[in-house]
């Protein structure tokens, strides 16, 4: 795990968008599209924001043939409901970039198949190559995706009934917490786990507590996050507030300060 302590959230938008067009870039050169994971949520709006502004400026890479699948999706919503995940990361992201609709992938909520939905999204990632960066946010109780304090480490996507905490701080989506779904397909920790970089955002105080209990605390279902530490590339970008209760901040300033310039994320 490689924890990179910034100044601001615009410089971890910035170093994060760099990795994720490293990725297009390298994948554009061999002839084999690029495979995201995306994240909704507000601290990866930013780099979505900076990818972005980089595409419409011609210093991005072409997105054409990119694929992406989602963490999660709402059960319930009717269909093309605007607070869908897959409509919002559209909307926020991938039309923006310019990667085909049919080309953007979430957990599939219909009602009739909704018992298999977790198989077959899985069993989608799989055809698709595997997840080649999976972009993540941190919960302030240190959950992944939907993967709430006591979720298994090994768990693959499946259903998750949402709590009354976890409702009320959606609410602000939809304009009260009886108007959130009660229910949410997301992929299990195992599920991201499998994906072959692992990038971690998290900006601002609030997350400083979960920060610290997933990178320095020990591994446990208590703090999903934790999980990371056992994953061979993860990269955890933080500004100053959220890297606050870091015990070794010093320490990973020293190391990242003295890599090589050639060597990445």
């Amino acid at each position: 795990m490689e924890v990179v302590v910034l100044e601001t959230p615009a410089e971890v938008a910035s170093l994060a968008a760099d990795t994720i067009e490293d990725v297009v870039r390298r994948r554009e050169a061999t002839g084999t599209p690029a495979v995201l994971g995306l994240a909704t949520g507000s601290t990866p709006l930013a780099t979505y924001e900076e990818l972005i502004r980089r595409a419409r400026d011609g210093r991005g890479p072409s997105y054409e043939g990119v694929e992406t699948f989602n963490l999660d999706e709402y059960v319930g919503l009717p269909d093309g409901h605007e607070q869908s995940y897959l409509a919002t990361i559209r909307r926020e992201f991938t039309d923006a970039i310019g990667i085909q609709p049919e080309r953007v992938h979430g957990p599939d909520p219909t009602e009739e198949t909704l018992p298999a939905a977790g198989e077959r999204y899985e069993a989608a990632i799989v055809a698709a190559g595997g997840i080649e960066v999976q972009i993540l946010g941190i919960g302030s109780d240190g959950h992944l995706a939907f993967n709430e304090p006591g979720s298994s480490l090994a768990s693959l996507t499946r259903i998750k009934t949402l709590t009354a905490t976890t409702r009320k701080d959606n609410a602000r989506f939809f304009g009260s917490p009886e108007a959130v779904p009660h229910h949410v397909l997301t992929q299990g920790l195992g599920t991201i786990t499998r994906a072959g970089h692992l990038l971690l955002l998290a900006t601002g105080e609030g997350k400083a507590e979960a920060v610290a209990a997933a990178v320095e605390g020990p591994v446990s279902a208590t703090c999903p996050a934790s999980v990371l530490q056992l994953h061979g590339h993860v990269s955890v970008l933080l500004d100053e507030a959220a890297a606050s209760r870091l015990v070794r901040r010093d320490y990973y300033r020293e190391v990242y300060s003295g890599k090589p310039d050639w060597q990445g994320l």
